[in-house]
C-alpha cells in the first residue's frame, strides 16, 4: 500500500526548505517533490504548486486566510486595503484549480465569507465586491459548500444592491451553486422570497444584469446531477415560466438592438416553454412575432438564426402555434437560413431538427417547407457533413416527416440524391440505423427491415387443465 501525507506536511518541508536553506519557492518545491517520492510517497493528493510566501514559505492561500479569521467576521473597522489585498489572493488562488478551492474551503475561507456577508450590514462597497468575487471563486466547481445561510446572504444583498456589476456577480454565485447540484437548485426556488426577487430583476434596465438573470433561470433548469435518482428540472421550469415567461418575452423587444442579449433571451424562453399552454404564452406575448422580424433582420447572424431555430421547435410543441408558424411566413426564412449557412455544422443541426418538428403530422406544414425547394437543400447540407451523425439524423427525421404524408414530394427528395446520402449514412452511422430505414422506406427506396423478433413455432404452449 502507498504511502501518503497530508498537505500541511508537504507545506511545512518545502516552508524549510526555502527558510532553512534560503531556496527559492521553485527550487523548494522541486526538492520537496524529489524527496517524497525518492521515499516512495504518493503525492497524488497532494497541491504542488501553491504560491508560496518568498520570506516565510507560508502558501499564500493559508496566509491569507489565516489573516482574515485573526481579524474576525465583523470587517467594517478592518484596514480596508490589507482586507481587499487578501480577498484577492484568495480569489486569485481559488481560480488556478478545484483542488485549490477545496482547500480554501477546508481552511474555513468559505465560512469566513458567508459570515462577514451576514454581519457586515454597512460594508465598504470595495471589500463587498471582494467579499463576493470571492465566494464566486470558491463555489466554482464546488456546490457542496453552498447553503441556506449562503442563500439568505444573497437573496439580501440582490434586494439592497444596485450597482449593476456587484448584482451580477451575486447572480453568478447562484448560478454556480446550481451547476451538477440538484439540491442547491431546488433549495433556491422552494425559498418564499427568490421568486418575487426574481421578478424584480427580470425588469432590470442595465443588459448585464438581465443577461445573468436568464443565465440563472436556465442553470435552475439543468438536469445534471448523477448523484441523484430523479431532478425537477420540468417543474424548476413551469414554475419559472408560470411567473417570468410573459416579462422575458417583452424583453426581446427591449433589448432588440443587443444582439448578444438578444440570443441569451431566445434561448431562456425556449429552455422555459416545456407545455403546450407556454408555447401559447409566448405567442401571446410577441415572441413569434419577434422571430421572424429578426430571421429578416439579421440574415447574417448565426447565433440569431440558431436560437430562432431553437426557439421555433419549441413553440411547435402547440399544433396550433405550429401552423400558424408556418401561416406568419417561417418555411422561407428557414430555407433561406439553411441555405445561406449550411456550412455550419452546429446551426445546421438545430435548422434540420426545426424543419422536422414543423413538419410532424402536418401535411399543410410539410407542403409550404416543399415549395420554398428545401429538399435540395436539406439534400446538400447532409452532403456537406457526412460525419456529423447529428446533421445526419436530423435531416433523416426532417425527409420522413415532409414525405410522410406528403408521397407526391417522395420523387424530388430521390432526384436531389436522397437515396444515396440516405444509404451512406445508414453505413457510417450505425447508432442511427433506424432513423435512417424510416426515412428510406417512407421515401418508398429499397430498404431492409429487420425483424426484431419472431415468436418460434416448434414451441408448443400447453394448458394446464
Amino acid at each position: 500500500m502507498a504511502k501518503v501525507i497530508t498537505q500541511e506536511t508537504f507545506d511545512d518541508v518545502v516552508k524549510e526548505n526555502i527558510v532553512e536553506f534560503s531556496m527559492s519557492a521553485e527550487e523548494s518545491r522541486e526538492e520537496t517533490v524529489k524527496q517524497f517520492e525518492a521515499q516512495g510517497i504518493n503525492l497524488a493528493n497532494i497541491i504542488k504548486d501553491l504560491n508560496v510566501n518568498a520570506e516565510s514559505g507560508v502558501p499564500l492561500l493559508n496566509e491569507s486566510v489565516e489573516w482574515l479569521k485573526t481579524k474576525g467576521t465583523d470587517l467594517s473597522g478592518a484596514d480596508k486595503e490589507e482586507v481587499c489585498k487578501h480577498l484577492a489572493t484568495v480569489a486569485a488562488e481559488c481560480k488556478l484549480s478545484v483542488p485549490h478551492r477545496v482547500l480554501a474551503a477546508k481552511l474555513g475561507a468559505y465560512d469566513f465569507i458567508v459570515e462577514a456577508l451576514e454581519k457586515g450590514k454597512a460594508l465598504d462597497k470595495e471589500v463587498l465586491a471582494k467579499l463576493v468575487a470571492a465566494a464566486n471563486s470558491i463555489v466554482n466547481k464546488q456546490p457542496d459548500v453552498f447553503n441556506f445561510k449562503s442563500l439568505e446572504v444573497a437573496l439580501r444583498l440582490l434586494k439592497t444592491e444596485t450597482d449593476k456589476a456587484l448584482v451580477s456577480d451575486l447572480l453568478r454565485w447562484l448560478q454556480k451553486a446550481c451547476i451538477l447540484h440538484e439540491r442547491n437548485r431546488q433549495m433556491i426556488l422552494e425559498d418564499g422570497s427568490t421568486m418575487k426577487q426574481f421578478k424584480i430583476l427580470v425588469g432590470h434596465d442595465e443588459a448585464e444584469v438581465v443577461k445573468n438573470v436568464c443565465a440563472l433561470f436556465r442553470y435552475l433548469i439543468l438536469d445534471d446531477d448523477i448523484r441523484v435518482d430523479f431532478s425537477k428540472a420540468h417543474d424548476h421550469a413551469r414554475i419559472l415560466a408560470a411567473e417570468t415567461l410573459t416579462d422575458v418575452t417583452h424583453l426581446l423587444f427591449k433589448f432588440k438592438s443587443d444582439q448578444d442579449l438578444v440570443c441569451d433571451l431566445l434561448l431562456t424562453v425556449a429552455t422555459m416553454t416545456v407545455r403546450n399552454e407556454f408555447c401559447q404564452v409566448v405567442e401571446d406575448a410577441g415572441g413569434l412575432k419577434f422571430i421572424m422580424d429578426a430571421m429578416v433582420e439579421f440574415p447574417e447572424s448565426i447565433k440569431i438564426l440558431r436560437e430562432s431555430c431553437k426557439l421555433l421547435k419549441a413553440l411547435a410543441g402547440n399544433d396550433s402555434v405550429k401552423s400558424r408558424i408556418i401561416q406568419n411566413g417561417a418555411a422561407p426564412l428557414i430555407e433561406s437560413a439553411l441555405n445561406r449557412h449550411k456550412d455550419n455544422e452546429a446551426f445546421a443541426q438545430h435548422a434540420l431538427v426545426c424543419v422536422a418538428t414543423l413538419a410532424l403530422r402536418e401535411k399543410e406544414n410539410s407542403n409550404a417547407l416543399f415549395e420554398t425547394g428545401i429538399p435540395e437543400t436539406i439534400i446538400q447540407t447532409m452532403k456537406i457533413h457526412p460525419t456529423s451523425k447529428i446533421v445526419q439524423r436530423n435531416g433523416a427525421w426532417a425527409i420522413r416527416n415532409m414525405v410522410s404524408r406528403s408521397r407526391e414530394q417522395c420523387e424530388t427528395f430521390v432526384n436531389h440524391g436522397a437515396e444515396d446520402v440516405l444509404n451512406k449514412a445508414l453505413t457510417d452511422h450505425l447508432t442511427i440505423v433506424q432513423d435512417v430505414k424510416s426515412a428510406l422506406r417512407d421515401l418508398g427506396c429499397k430498404v431492409h427491415l429487420n425483424e426484431e423478433w419472431k415468436g418460434q413455432s416448434d414451441i408448443q404452449i400447453k394448458n394446464d387443465e
